[in-house]
């Protein structure tokens, strides 16, 4: 039996970020993770020297710790990415974000006019019959955009990714992922450059190696300082005692081995967590993680022998006639995630479930589809030789904000409350689709917990964590490197 100051279960941001801030500080902890590699969802993948993201990882925020967590670890290993993303639909490519022209020259007067007529409408309406907040993403981007434009550039690319009609997803959503947009405002940002939605930023701050380069790094500096990360160990069993957890059960290959500590923070899912406690918690518990879901992910990462194909760091695919929900261009995130230069990597990006048909498809399947997809959308030729590829599937990679969400993460929530040496943090374990910024603060304000300080984590939201500054003399920080 082995003992820890803090035993934190997963290597991605939140977990190597608690690490991190608690080492600072002298405290140690062991990082548990049951994977082969450190970065969770933010992990660089690499194949026959090409490396590529699980999906794409912007470096951007306005949280001052966090970026002052990134220039430590990796200081001067940062390039400065400018961004350019499009939509691609009815085989025509829209600037991303909308350009007024690009716009009106690819949807033509006529359509235009409707969906200024369609917008004009929906706010007509307001005025004169005032309705409740809406609370599904269908009525809240109607109410935002009107429903012509809302048919357009909102609907199929939405429900590609969820799998479930817009109706069914909870307003919430949009409200933390769409912050601040309207058709006003996004001909108003076309017209006149606005940088007021934070989505509309011009260029970001990228690890030369890709993301998971910052976690790879940070895993040598927490170990350096004495605090192991465990890769390939799957927490089996979590043992508690009234309001305390006592130890984990873990598992490496056939070996089992169990872990004691003063405090524990997780970042699996809860739904996970819940079902690991031993003993088991009340039966209202385990069925309000059971009726939580997840959307899956995959990625096909395909080798094409073009120097260049298109300009974009990405490309939403919002047609419904392709499977392919967004397609990465490694290389104009950084020329050295392509390993020679007169190739390109694209990474095809799939939204699934598991067990499902597509996420059943084999590996050769997949890269077939995406390389018929590929040529499909028009970005390579049939000349251009597809030389290799390889599939990448990612579990549970998006908590789904569906109708019934809500009640049952605040049965959750109010549980695991209740212990007093436990704390959730990131995207999973706290069931939110934050970004890898905010899932750090959550994990930062943990650590802090730990240290003697006060703060509900559960009143973090992405709100927060891109309006509100946390200084370097607030969090009392001292580098571990210079």
């Amino acid at each position: 039996m082995e003992h820890y100051p803090v035993a934190i279960i997963g290597a991605g941001p939140a977990g190597l970020t608690a690490a991190y801030e608690l080492v600072k500080h002298d405290v140690k902890s062991v990082v548990l993770e049951q994977s082969d590699i450190v970065g969770g969802i933010s992990r660089t993948e690499t194949y026959r020297g090409y490396r590529f993201d699980i999906g794409g990882h912007r470096f951007y925020t306005k949280v001052e710790a966090v970026q002052q967590f990134w220039q430590e670890v990796l200081a001067d290993e940062f390039i400065k990415v400018p961004r350019l993303s499009r939509i691609y639909y009815q085989g025509k490519f829209f600037d991303y974000p909308l350009s007024l022209f690009n716009t009106l020259s690819n949807l033509g007067i006529l359509e235009s006019c409707s969906i200024l007529l369609s917008y004009l409408k929906v706010k007509l309406k307001a005025k004169l019959i005032p309705s409740p907040q809406p609370d599904n993403f269908e009525d809240w981007a109607i109410d935002c955009f009107g429903e012509r434009l809302y048919k357009t550039f909102f609907k199929t690319y939405t429900e590609k990714v969820w799998g479930i009609p817009c109706k069914k997803i909870q307003a919430d959503w949009a409200a933390q992922r769409i912050q601040g947009m309207s058709l006003k405002r996004a001909v108003l940002n076309a017209l006149f450059g606005s940088q007021n939605a934070k989505s509309l930023i011009k260029e970001f701050d990228y690890p030369i190696l890709g993301p998971g380069m910052m976690w790879e790094r940070c895993q040598e500096l927490v170990e350096e300082k004495g605090s192991p990360v465990f890769l390939n160990t799957s927490v089996v069993q979590i043992q508690r005692e009234g309001t305390q957890i006592k130890s984990i059960t873990v598992q490496q290959g056939n070996q089992r081995s169990t872990i004691t500590a003063e405090h524990f923070i997780s970042t699996m899912p809860v739904t996970t967590l819940v079902h690991r406690l031993d003993p088991s918690p009340p039966p209202e518990i385990l069925e309000s993680a059971r009726k939580l879901k997840y959307r899956d992910f995959l990625i096909v990462a395909l080798i094409v022998d073009r120097e260049n194909l298109f300009p974009d760091n990405w490309i939403y695919i919002h047609s419904p006639e392709f499977k392919v929900g967004r397609i990465q261009n490694f290389k104009n995130w950084s020329p050295a995630m392509v390993p020679d230069a007169s190739k390109t990597c694209l990474g095809m990006e799939y939204f699934c479930s598991e067990g499902d048909a597509l996420w059943e498809q084999s590996d050769l399947e997949l890269i077939e589809l995406a390389s018929c997809e590929l040529v499909g959308l028009g970005l390579v030729n049939k000349q251009a030789i597809i030389e290799d590829g390889v599939v990448i599937r990612q579990r549970k990679a998006y908590p789904v904000y569906d109708g019934e969400y809500r009640k049952h993460v605040q049965v959750l929530q109010d549980y695991i409350k209740t212990f007093d040496n436990l704390q959730t943090v990131g995207r999973n374990g706290m069931h939110r689709y934050n970004n890898q910024d905010h899932s750090m603060l959550t994990a930062l304000l943990a650590a802090r917990n730990i240290l003697g300080e006060h703060h509900d984590l559960w009143d973090v939201n992405t709100e927060r964590s891109y309006h509100e500054e946390f200084t370097r003399k607030e969090l009392n920080q001292k580098p571990l490197v210079d």
